[in-house]
């Protein structure tokens, strides 16, 4: 008999979405972060109302901090449930810290949240994108892009 091949991953679950980021930023580079949380935490996050839009990470002492996440506290959690807007530690390799870490002193760029999710093995990982400020006009430029591809769709779709 012949090994099956495995398909496709499962779809991760996703936990928390900053859809506005892509917006706000050109993303350069997106890296995949464990993140260290309590108990609470974890059971507050499979309930999907957690918020990273006005979040951001940084480093600190080596270490890469999640900074101003919204992690509501747990329904039925009881006097040990977690602050809503601690800082929460990041998980990766340490030249990958150091990487991003001078990344940001160098070229002004900023390390911003995408999403946090559950991969297959149900461990809670975070999509750091590496990115750098939109201006106003770059803002246009987008939306007119956007638009014109909106456009030659249905251009195509009537005349196909």
């Amino acid at each position: 008999m012949a090994a099956k091949k495995k398909d496709k991953k499962p779809a991760s679950r996703i936990a928390a979405d900053n859809r506005k980021a892509r917006h706000l930023f050109h993303i350069e580079d997106t890296f995949e972060a464990g993140i260290a949380l309590q108990g609470t935490e974890v059971k507050s996050l499979r309930t999907g109302e957690a918020n990273i839009r006005e979040s951001y990470a940084e480093e600190k002492g080596g270490q890469l901090w999640l900074v101003n996440a919204h992690i509501p506290e747990f329904s039925h959690g009881n006097r040990f449930n977690h602050e809503p807007r601690r800082p929460r530690k990041l998980l990766m390799h340490k030249r990958e810290i150091d990487r991003l870490g001078g990344a940001v002193q160098r070229g002004g760029m900023t390390l911003v949240p995408l999403q946090i999710y559950f991969n297959d093995r149900g461990r809670a990982k975070v999509l750091i994108g590496l990115a750098k400020g939109k201006k106003l006009h770059d803002k246009r430029e987008d939306e007119k892009q956007r638009d014109w591809d909106r456009q030659k769709a249905r251009l195509l779709k009537d005349h196909g």
